[in-house]
């Protein structure tokens, strides 16, 4: 006569392993140090026209990053380390530079007055569908950093304070200054620049 072999109960096994899944979960930790802050658009109302606008050639900045992660800015090779003076001269063309964004003059009130500023400037980042992320984000920061260093740079100007310690209105007069205008085109396939 066989014996019998007594059965381990498995009924709880069901409840364990829920247990282990929701406690890993809750002790697991995800890094997520890295992307973008962007503010979208308002969505376009539908009985809106779209009316192309015509850029100037003047009026952009084309950078570019190949699938290597190296840099072309207006056809010239660049660092990242570089792109941040590259853009601040660009957005805020001091010496009026024909070759860079026309300048208009408006008065923007008191203290800043009449400024002359390039408020038609945009500029175009374009990538390689191989770019590696990082490279696409250093770029990005870069382009961003500048326009926060020419906006802290005008409100030690004519608030002698730093842009970030300014009051709402004082931080929209000076945005108007220097605008943020980063457009991002679809990636292509670039390979090398």
């Amino acid at each position: 006569m066989a014996k019998k072999v007594p059965q381990i109960n498995a009924s709880s096994m069901a409840d364990i392993s829920f247990l282990l899944l929701i406690f890993f979960l809750v002790t697991t930790s995800m890094d997520v140090n890295q992307g973008l802050t962007r503010r979208l658009p308002a969505p376009i109302p539908p009985d809106q026209k779209i009316e192309d606008t015509d850029i100037n050639k003047r009026n952009l900045l084309v950078v570019k990053i190949n699938s290597a992660n190296q840099l072309m800015v207006q056809g010239q090779e660049m660092s990242v380390k570089q792109l941040r003076e590259k853009a601040k001269e660009f957005i805020a063309n001091v010496n009026d530079d024909a070759n860079l964004p026309k300048l208009y003059e408006e008065d923007f009130g008191a203290p800043i007055g009449v400024v002359k500023y390039a408020k038609n400037h945009v500029i175009s980042v374009q990538n390689d569908v191989d770019t590696q992320y990082q490279a696409y984000l250093d770029v990005q920061n870069e382009l961003v950093a500048a326009y926060n260093e020419l906006r802290d740079e005008c409100a030690h100007k004519y608030f002698h304070k730093a842009f970030n310690e300014l009051e709402e209105d004082q931080q929209k007069q000076i945005q108007k200054i220097y605008p943020q205008k980063i457009s991002e085109a679809e990636p292509k396939n670039y390979g090398g620049n």
